[in-house]
């Protein structure tokens, strides 16, 4: 048996692309809605002043469904699998896009998103997957930016094909503009392109993601079993094919993985339990954990909340000088006015902004990581939220067109590097926290339940703020100063925060113990090892000599003294 350590773990960038594939379609069909919410709550009846607070709303019945059933989704990713539990949000949220983008009254909107909320708890879920995949320290900073890459990637096509496809029969007449369908519902279109994305992502996970539960591996998966014979007539199989399989990465095996070496039912008792017995509260709610979930909280609500009010914010009536007076302006901070934008050149902007985040992920997060750590660039990333947010009112005061664009777009591209460098790293610090992998889906999933009471709050608050700032008051700066409130006292919980050592070390300990017991059962379960089984890490240490791994891999001492 060979085993390769010369360049060390390397990244299952196979099965990363195809999870990237299955999440493609949430951020894209999630952020196509922002062009033309504000004129979509318009077309349901509310007032121009109210818009602001229903469509803060909308967002926040979303979060606060999402995060009543994260929780649960997580539990039950740890009981049936990461995989089943993937596909059945793609399929809920699917369903639910299609019918938001039939929605003709306020009521049947928000009645949508709520059930859409509550039908996919895959944030937690992907995130426990990639921990996963990955457990090598020096590796996470890649792998935990593949999401956040994914949704940047998402960002730029979802607004764009959001706000031009949005109301089709008005903006192409030509194309549009005689069929009933689109007139009766004018923003049905880009969420019909959203469902077709849904299902191409729905099927590549369906056939060819793999799970990543370890007790679960080892089951039979009818749709691997159908991608495999989809793709088998394009394969090419050289002589060499079996020699070429040893040199794959170590902790994490990708579509080339081997059969298991061990029956589900010739697993020790002892070390099954390890994996299928409920984590307690006290193994989720560290002292440490708490810190990184306070401070993963704060993050969503503010930066959700910015996400939401900006395109009221864009749609807002422009306010030209000479409609300025006393009465409605008397600088520095009692004005009013936004960019009056349509949801054509809202998507527009949105775009640039993704393309620009797109890069800043790409090429930018990985070298900050490594130059100076995770945890540093966290806080960094802290302190930039208020500052953005305090200034961002203040564009709309700029006459020349140009000058006001370019100044609005500096700052909100300052916002997108300070959201790329701050989700991922709170994720790594997260999930370094935890005490155990087994914890991690749980833990994830109270994240999510503690995010999503962030994301509810942030847009109510901050739509309903924007609302009381507009109607009568001239105060637009109100939600913005808010926001940078919250996001100042959001940074303090990160000066707290020690770096973990990450729940595959501490697995280390917690079977040291019981290895030397289960080496001799083990050994007795095993009679052949093929040449192209896979080690497991050593940084899964005595674990992996006590269990295999999954059904995926082989065992390391173990089999070697068995043979």
């Amino acid at each position: 048996m060979v085993k390769n350590n010369k360049d060390g773990p390397k990244l299952p960038k196979q099965q990363l692309a195809i999870l990237a594939i299955a999440r493609f379609a949430e951020p894209l069909a999630a952020t196509s809605i922002y062009p033309y919410l504000p004129e979509m709550i318009k077309s349901f009846g509310v007032p121009k002043n109210e818009v602001a607070k229903w469509a803060g709303f909308t967002g926040s019945i979303f979060s606060v469904a999402q995060s009543m059933a994260a929780v649960p989704w997580g539990r039950a990713s740890d009981r049936f699998g990461r995989k089943p539990i993937i596909l059945i949000g793609l399929t809920s949220t699917m369903i639910c896009f299609m019918l938001w983008g039939l929605s003709t009254s306020l009521t049947m909107a928000i009645t949508v998103r709520f059930i859409m909320g509550a039908g996919n708890g895959n944030v937690g879920i992907l995130r426990t997957m990639v921990a996963e995949m990955v457990p090598e320290k020096e590796l996470q900073p890649k792998a935990f930016s593949l999401m956040p890459l994914v949704w940047s990637i998402g960002s730029v096509f979802g607004p764009a094909f959001g706000g031009f496809f949005a109301q089709p029969a008005k903006q192409y007449p030509s194309l549009f503009g005689n069929i009933d369908f689109f007139k009766k519902y004018p923003f049905a279109l880009p969420n019909i392109v959203a469902g077709v994305i849904f299902f191409i992502s729905l099927m590549t996970g369906l056939l060819f993601l793999r799970e990543t539960l370890e007790n679960r591996r080892g089951h039979r998966d009818w749709g691997l079993v159908l991608g495999e014979k989809l793709t088998r007539p394009f394969k090419r199989r050289g002589p060499h094919h079996h020699h070429h399989r040893n040199n794959r990465r170590h902790s994490f095996v990708d579509d080339g993985a081997s059969a298991p070496l061990l029956a589900p039912s010739s697993l020790p008792t002892s070390i099954a339990s390890v994996e299928t017995d409920s984590p307690t509260l006290r193994e989720i709610f560290t002292p440490q954990t708490i810190i990184n979930l306070t401070s993963y909280t704060f993050l969503a609500l503010h930066s959700v909340a910015f996400d939401q009010v900006l395109p009221v914010f864009l749609n807002y009536p422009l306010l030209s000088p000479h409609d300025r007076n006393p009465s409605n302006t008397h600088l520095p901070f009692k004005f009013t006015g936004g960019f009056g934008l349509g949801s054509d050149k809202i998507g527009t902007i949105y775009t640039v902004y993704g393309i620009a985040c797109g890069v800043v992920q790409f090429f930018l997060f990985p070298w900050f990581c490594a130059r100076f750590g995770v945890l540093r660039c966290f806080r960094a990333a802290t302190l930039l939220f208020p500052i953005v947010y305090l200034l961002t009112p203040y564009t709309a005061l700029i006459q020349d067109t140009h000058t006001r664009y370019a100044v609005f777009l500096a700052l909100i591209l300052i916002k997108g590097v300070a959201v790329i460098i701050g989700f991922p790293c709170t994720t790594i610090l997260l999930t370094n926290s935890a005490s155990s992998l087994r914890i991690l889906g749980t833990l994830n999933g109270v994240a999510t339940t503690f995010s999503g009471l962030g994301r509810a709050i942030g847009p109510a608050v901050a739509g309903a703020i924007f609302t009381w700032g507009v109607t009568g008051r001239n105060y637009i700066i109100a939600p913005w100063w808010f926001l940078s409130l919250v996001a100042a006292v959001g940074a303090v919980p990160s000066w707290w925060i020690v770096e973990g050592e990450g729940p595959t070390r501490s697995l280390e300990t917690d079977s040291e113990d019981e290895s030397g017991e289960e080496e001799e059962e083990v050994e007795e379960g095993v009679e052949v090892v093929s040449e192209g089984s896979t080690l497991v890490s050593n940084s899964q240490g005595s674990r992996a000599d006590s269990a295999m791994d999954g059904g995926y891999g082989t065992m390391k001492k173990d089999v070697q003294e068995a043979r």
